[in-house]
């Protein structure tokens, strides 16, 4: 037995998605589910279970697929609760983590382990027959992916198991699967934070606290509802500009998004000991307003600019499309400060997300000199051509100091988020 996880009671929505498939209930001749709704409402531990329990129960020798929408996001959200699932249960398990042929055996069934980040992954689960497919964060895959591990469940009685948090009401997987659940005889099942019964009432209340806006209502209300207008429209001068930089401040980093036409910023961000992210200093030259520079001229500029701050800078985070910039500075820099160079993550919604939560938590400051970041976080707006398709997309304009402190909020996301 697991002695780190325990299961705690089931919720009925839940207890719903667990049986849904059995012989007695009404659902079991449906061909999925689909398992939608809030942040943190126990989707994903009742879906694995079901998951798992249905492919044992039904299947002999079969084949099935697994996906989480990046390698990373499946160890962290499905395998890790998956193990602990197996442990507590009793039941033996073989992980084999090879690259080119990761899967989980369970008694005589095999169950290959694939990332839907982009176009490309749907190459790897050509030419498999499988038994049923779980889909995790299924909404943040590409639909050409999720097609193909549809396609290739062609055992008879195969089912589908798709698991995500809401998006646009466009979105291609609310339009052609949730609001066709019935059509295509998929049981859809709609959690709040209310359906998680080990939640407890100061834990659901500090979640409602992290969101305002749209991530609001689609995290914690659930809905399928379009990002509008401007995109931190929760950013208040007056509460989240100092005059005075705190004296404590124990980590700092610096943000880069590197332009050629357009512009080239360079952000300094920092935690201070109370788990509040601030950013201190900017750099923001524009090839568009004045003379456009190499990418050694920048690099110059930004020895400069890492030279005039006496904190011990801890990473410098750079637009991995920014190359040249990059391989440049990496050049520059003496040997012992090259090993704090790396590329940043750069996703965008998500990100986005982390800084707008920090706000809305006042836990995001910035210092008043700081004129070009000021101007932008008010103008930065979602794109509606955008949402016309179904995507979440930032007009890509005002948005380079935003970009560089965005890079530092979300890359460094682990030292903010533990405190909320």
């Amino acid at each position: 037995m697991n002695k780190g996880f325990q299961f705690k009671p089931f919720s009925k929505k839940q207890k719903q998605l667990l049986m849904w498939w059995m012989p007695e209930s009404p659902f079991a001749h449906y061909d999925g589910v689909i398992a939608e709704g809030s942040i943190r409402a126990g989707k994903t531990i009742a879906m694995i279970d079901s998951f798992l329990m249905w492919s044992l129960a039904c299947f002999e020798g079969q084949a099935f697929i697994i996906a989480g929408r990046s390698v990373g996001a499946l160890n962290r959200n499905v395998l890790k609760p998956m193990f602990d699932i197996l442990t507590a249960k009793g039941i033996k398990y073989k992980y084999v983590r090879s690259a080119e042929d990761r899967h989980i055996q369970i008694g005589s069934n095999i169950y290959y382990l694939f990332g839907g980040s982009n176009e490309k992954s749907q190459d790897a689960v050509q030419g498999l027959t499988a038994a049923g497919v779980y889909l995790d964060e299924v909404a943040l895959m590409p639909r050409s992916f999720v097609d193909q591990c549809i396609g290739r469940c062609s055992v008879p009685g195969a089912k589908l198991f798709f698991n995500c948090n809401p998006k646009g009401p466009r979105h291609w997987f609310k339009v052609d699967f949730i609001d066709q659940a019935q059509e295509r005889k998929l049981v859809r099942l709609h959690f709040l934070l209310d359906d998680n019964l080990s939640l407890s009432e100061s834990v659901k209340e500090r979640l409602k606290r992290q969101f305002s806006g749209v991530f609001y209502k689609r995290n914690i209300l659930g809905q399928w509802v379009t990002a509008e207008g401007v995109i931190y429209s929760m950013f208040d001068e007056g509460r989240h500009v100092l005059k005075e930089l705190p004296q404590n401040i124990v980590k700092t980093w610096i943000g880069v998004d590197y332009g050629n036409s357009n512009a080239t910023t360079f952000m300094l961000c920092g935690l201070d000991s109370m788990g509040r992210f601030h950013v201190i200093d900017e750099f923001y030259h524009s090839g568009r307003d004045g003379l456009k520079k190499s990418p050694s001229q920048y690099v110059k500029e930004f020895i400069k600019f890492y030279s005039r701050h006496s904190w011990p800078i801890e990473f410098i985070l750079i637009d991995p499309s920014a190359q040249a910039f990059l391989m440049e500075l990496y050049n520059k820099l003496p040997p012992s400060e090259r090993r704090k160079i790396g590329p940043a993550k750069n996703d965008v919604v998500p990100g986005i997300e982390t800084v707008a939560s920090l706000m809305e938590t006042d836990r995001f400051f910035v210092q008043s000199r700081c004129r070009h970041f000021l101007e932008e976080v008010h103008a930065y707006v979602w794109d509606e051509r955008s949402q016309e398709r179904g995507e979440d997309r930032p007009v890509k304009q005002h948005d380079h100091t935003l970009d560089a402190v965005r890079y530092c909020a979300y890359t460094m996301k682990h030292l903010f988020m533990r405190r909320g």
